[in-house]
């Protein structure tokens, strides 16, 4: 017998959102003496709380900054928010798997919306 899973709903999450959700789900356990963490999930809480640098509500912000621009969709403008990319080369590998590359101008563009937050 085969189980078959259906994806219902899927949405984008910053690391800043991850992080809430996650400490609501670590605060509900605790309250069950009984109920432990799995690894996965004490992995999953390190893992935000060491990079999580933006609130929830500056993350959101970002991303709709980097949406309004022309060469950002949805999913790398998530993939920005979280890594949260310094210089240029850190900014390409975001886009390396993209079918076109960007100029010098174009990425410094996105940099900058970066560093207002960052």
């Amino acid at each position: 017998m085969t189980i078959f899973k259906e994806i219902v709903d899927e949405e984008y999450l910053t690391i800043s959102e991850a992080k809430e959700l996650l400490a609501d789900i670590e605060a509900e356990r605790a309250l069950d003496e009984d109920r432990e963490l799995r690894y996965e999930l004490a992995r999953a809480i390190e893992h935000v709380n060491r990079f999580a640098a933006l609130d929830p509500e500056e993350a959101q912000e970002l991303v709709a900054e980097l949406e309004e621009l022309e060469k950002v969709d949805e999913p790398t403008a998530y993939k920005i928010a979280n890594l949260l990319p310094r210089n240029r080369d850190e900014l390409r590998a975001v886009f390396a798997q993209q079918r076109y590359s960007l100029s010098g101008d174009e990425l410094d563009e996105i940099l900058n919306v970066v560093a207002q937050y960052a």
